[in-house]
């Protein structure tokens, strides 16, 4: 057992309740961007916001405080009892700060926004969502003044996300990646080194057909589905995790560029992995869980372009691809590695290429940044977003549903999230990069199908240990450093520039 003080096992026991509130209201999260009916927004509103203020005072009932704080005094406290108090700790800070009125407008809202901002992007109307995202940059503001920050109300926000994170450190790495991925990219453009775009972007499929070409993707990968694990559909894919037993992940068909639900899926299953790889042992505890978003998006992006779009691995699910999509006899493997790494700067965040992807973020954190100073409204955003794709890509979107509404991160209240991604492609690089540096040879470990080498050093290194280190904690602790951009660019040198 790893938890051994008597004061720690009460406190996890009385814990189980607010874990249970949140194992419902993940459920609810998934189902209402699933199966729910649209007029089930209704109802599910009020019922998510009022589960969320119960567990507000229940975490801040005085005699759970007490606990949290007389653990807290104990020295002798094993690694996993001192990431339960850290992570209480933190929580009650959080949840003393935001008043139980503020949780519950916060909850609702947001629960409107979903659908409002999923309608405006199907109608190409901006000013359908528009009063939302208003309502959203205020509440944000009113969370940032409560929660306190000391540089810039942005710190509080992103904090939420990555736990120690601070603006500083997003405007460094952003500003870093900016200037360098700017080179690469110039390189490869200019040189023609990788296709700007592919025959096989435009041809069309069955999403049945896809459907099952996932599933078996999924299979080959060790994703327990049926037993531990979903697959379902949604707008925006994403994972939710009730619980170590229980994580779904969802995916989107188009019917054209069956590239863009593979890769979907590859990255959702490498987020789902982390969750199915936390340690039993820690289940409905506080420090279940991945540790933070950025740490979460490392392990999805290992695994969609790392292994995903790797020539060992289109080779691997050449024969499924061939199987199943009938236009697939006339493309080689090396045509399909091609058409998986196409370079070029595109309007849609998701859809980008790993070189330009950053620029995506840099733009979004730019834009949070002004919204919760208070230096631009809702009504600023669609030409200043317009405007800095123009200078950052070279490109312009023609409408609001391929700009400001591409993202559901906004209506959800995630302000704050964005800069997470640009961290998880930096972790990353950087699991590539102390794996071949401990000789995993993950390109032969793929090309034999042997994913369990690179599952199990991930599971030591990261996934095992849920939230008991805060995350800058867990990677020095992995890797003897923090969060470090020179990897990344040492990767898209040697993996585009050196091909």
């Amino acid at each position: 057992m790893i938890f051994e003080n008597e004061l720690i096992k009460q406190i996890i026991e009385k814990y189980r309740v607010i874990w249970a509130l949140g194992h419902a209201r993940a459920l609810m999260s998934w189902d209402s961007q699933t199966y729910m009916p649209e007029e089930g927004v209704r109802e599910r509103a009020i019922a998510r916001s009022m589960l969320s203020v119960l567990a507000q005072k229940l975490i801040l009932k005085p005699e759970f405080v007490e606990l949290v704080d007389k653990a807290s005094q104990i020295e002798d406290l094993n690694i996993y009892e001192k990431g339960i108090v850290r992570v209480l700790q933190r929580t009650i800070r959080i949840m003393k700060a935001l008043p139980s009125e503020f949780i519950a407008e916060y909850s609702k809202v947001t629960q409107e926004a979903m659908l409002a901002w999923k309608q405006a992007k199907e109608k190409n109307d901006y000013n359908i969502f528009k009063p939302y995202l208003e309502k959203i940059i205020e509440l944000s503001k009113k969370q940032a003044g409560y929660l306190g920050w000391e540089e810039h109300p942005y710190d509080a926000l992103v904090d939420l996300y990555e736990e120690g994170l601070r603006t500083r450190d997003v405007d460094y790495i952003l500003s870093r990646l900016k200037k360098e991925i700017k080179r690469v990219l110039d390189k490869i453009m200019s040189e023609k080194l990788y296709p700007l775009k592919h025959e096989l972007e435009e041809i069309r499929y069955d999403p049945k057909v896809m459907e099952k070409i996932n599933k078996e993707v999924l299979k080959l990968l060790g994703f327990p589905i049926g037993k531990r694990a979903r697959l379902d559909i949604s707008p925006h894919p994403f994972t939710q995790s009730m619980g170590i037993f229980d994580v779904r992940i969802t995916t989107r068909y188009e019917g054209i560029d069956f590239k863009r639900t593979l890769m979907s899926t590859i990255h959702e299953y490498g987020h789902a992995l982390y969750e199915l790889q936390i340690d039993p042992a820690l289940s409905t505890t506080p420090i279940t869980g991945g540790v933070s978003l950025g740490i979460h998006e490392g392990q999805s992006r290992f695994w969609e372009n790392i292994v995903g779009r790797s020539r060992e691995f289109v080779e691997v699910i050449y024969p499924i691809l061939r199987e199943n999509l009938e236009f697939i006899v006339k493309y080689s493997p090396e045509e399909i590695y091609y058409y998986f790494n196409t370079v070029r700067p595109s309007l849609i965040r998701t859809e980008a290429d790993e070189v330009t992807y950053n620029l995506h973020i840099l733009l979004r954190a730019e834009l949070e940044k002004l919204m919760v100073a208070g230096e631009i409204k809702a009504d600023d955003l669609p030409e200043l977003w317009n405007n800095m794709m123009e200078e950052l890509l070279g490109v312009k979107p023609r409408n609001y549903s391929e700009g400001i509404l591409q993202d559901i991160h906004w209506s959800m209240g995630n302000i704050g999230y964005f800069p997470t991604y640009t961290l998880g492609n930096l972790v990353a690089a950087q699991m590539r990069h102390h794996m071949l540096r401990e000789s995993i040879n993950i390109s032969e470990a793929i090309r034999t199908k042997q994913f369990k080498i690179i599952q199990e050093w991930q599971k030591e290194k990261i996934h095992k240990w849920g939230k008991t280190f805060a995350p800058k904690e867990l990677l020095r602790r992995a890797f003897g450093e923090e969060y470090n951009p020179d990897y990344f660019i040492k990767y898209l040198e040697e993996k585009y520039l050196k091909h």
